[in-house]
């Protein structure tokens, strides 16, 4: 019989297995994203390779979310650039001693803010982006399909603990 030792350090603790290290037998996946299941593009006892598309949610509300997110970030960047311009103008006013400091504070915090718009604006776009890119259900590792109780029309409610729509097992024996 063979064995084999893994030993690994992880936060200052060791770890150690005796026999095969392999990844869970059977794995339910589920989407990390609400929405309806649109298509299922695998069958029980298909394999597959990991990073394979398994079941795509509806983008629509999804997408629409990223083009509201996407709108919004340009709206922040032109107002950010507009603040900007603002703000230069009253530096060279204040410089030339034809405005008040109160004018030029004025504008630094008008600045201020629209910069940070544009960060909270940016950071909205990155999670719709990462909301519509989970909508794709894929393969964590290469393995067999066991199971997809998940078919097209299946809501999915992430925040809920959410059922699983494929089960897929390692395939080793």
């Amino acid at each position: 019989m063979k064995q084999s030792v893994v030993a690994g350090a992880l936060a200052g603790w060791w770890l150690a297995a005796a026999g095969p290290l392999w990844a869970a037998d059977k794995v339910e996946l589920t989407t990390r994203v609400s929405g309806v299941v649109d298509e299922v593009l695998v069958k029980p006892g298909q394999r597959v390779r990991k990073g394979a598309v398994l079941l795509r949610l509806d983008k629509t509300v999804l997408q629409a979310r990223f083009d509201e997110a996407a709108a919004e970030h340009a709206r922040a960047q032109a107002d950010e650039a507009d603040a900007r311009r603002e703000l230069d103008r009253a530096e060279e006013l204040f410089n030339r001693t034809v405005s008040s400091t109160t004018e030029l504070d004025a504008a630094t915090l008008r600045h201020v803010r629209a910069q940070a718009a544009v960060s909270v604006a940016q950071a909205r776009r990155t999670i719709a982006q990462k909301n519509l890119s989970d909508a794709e259900l894929k393969a964590q590792f290469a393995g067999v399909v066991s199971a997809v109780p998940g078919a097209p029309g299946t809501v999915v409610a992430a925040d809920c603990q959410p059922k699983p729509l494929v089960i897929l097992d390692s395939g080793r024996p």
